[in-house]
C-alpha cells in the first residue's frame, strides 16, 4: 500500500462518524433554536444552509480548524513533536470558547478521540500528549487531538483541517435530522451544497498560528449558554 493511499484510510477512519469521538450528544445550538421557537420544524433548506454556512466559517474553522492546523504543525509523522507547542494550542483554544458547556465539550470529546486512539493507533507523541492530558497539564481539546494524529499518520495539513470541518458539518447535519429539522436526503443535498464553503473556510485557516485561532460568535455563545437551561434535554449541548 502507497503511504497516500494510507494517510487517506486514516483520515476516513478520524473522520468517520463511526469513530467514537461522542460528537453525537452535540446539537451545536440547534436543540435551543427549536426549543425557543426562532427554527421552525421542518425548516427551509437555505435557511438551514445559511446556518450550517456561519457556523462552519465563524466558528469551527477559525477556532477548531486554526488548532488543528497548529497542533498538527507541531507534530510530525515520524513521532517528534512539540509538546510544549501542543500545550500552548490547547490553552488557546480553551481560552476562546467562552461558553463552559462549548469548553466541555471540547474536551470531552477529545479525551473520548484520545483513548480510543491510543488503543487503536498507539505512538510515542500520542502516549506523551496523553500523559500530560491525564496530568491536567493541558485540557485535551478535541481539534488538537486530531491534528496531532493526523500529522503522526502522515495526512497533509490541508486535508486534515478540511475532514475536520467537514466531520462538524456532518455532525451538524445529523443533529438537524434527529431534531426533525431535514430528512436524510435533506441533509445529504445540504452536505453537497456546502463543499465549496467547507474547502473555502479550510483554506482561510490552514496556515494560522495559534493568535490567531479565534471565536467571535456571540449568538452562538449566548445560544449555548441558554442550552443548559432547559428543562429537557435530547443533546448534552
Amino acid at each position: 500500500m502507497t503511504p497516500g493511499l494510507a494517510s487517506l484510510l486514516s483520515l476516513l477512519q478520524l473522520s468517520d462518524s463511526a469513530f467514537p469521538s461522542g460528537r453525537y450528544t452535540l446539537s451545536y445550538g440547534l436543540e435551543t433554536l427549536v426549543q425557543s421557537g426562532q427554527l421552525p420544524v421542518p425548516a427551509e433548506s437555505l435557511t438551514l444552509i445559511a446556518l450550517l454556512g456561519d457556523s462552519v466559517r465563524l466558528a469551527a474553522a477559525p477556532s477548531d480548524g486554526a488548532a488543528l492546523a497548529c497542533a498538527h504543525r507541531a507534530a510530525s509523522a515520524d513521532g517528534d513533536v512539540d509538546l510544549e507547542a501542543i500545550a500552548l494550542v490547547d490553552a488557546r483554544l480553551t481560552a476562546v470558547k467562552l461558553p463552559r458547556e462549548a469548553r466541555d465539550a471540547s474536551s470531552r470529546t477529545g479525551r473520548a478521540v484520545l483513548a480510543t486512539a491510543s488503543v487503536a493507533i498507539g505512538g510515542t507523541a500520542l502516549h506523551d500528549y496523553a500523559e500530560l492530558v491525564r496530568a491536567g497539564r493541558t485540557p485535551g481539546n478535541h481539534a488538537v487531538v486530531v491534528g496531532l494524529l493526523h500529522a503522526q499518520l502522515g495526512v497533509p495539513r490541508l486535508a486534515a483541517v478540511a475532514a475536520e470541518l467537514y466531520a462538524f458539518s456532518s455532525s451538524w447535519v445529523a443533529a438537524a435530522v434527529r431534531l426533525g429539522l431535514v430528512d436524510h436526503r435533506g441533509a445529504q443535498a445540504l452536505l453537497h451544497r456546502s463543499r465549496h464553503l467547507i474547502a473555502d473556510a479550510a483554506l482561510q485557516v490552514v496556515d494560522r498560528d495559534v493568535n490567531q485561532i479565534l471565536s467571535c460568535t456571540p449568538t452562538l455563545d449566548v445560544i449555548a449558554m441558554r442550552h443548559e437551561q432547559a428543562a429537557l434535554r435530547l443533546f448534552a449541548t
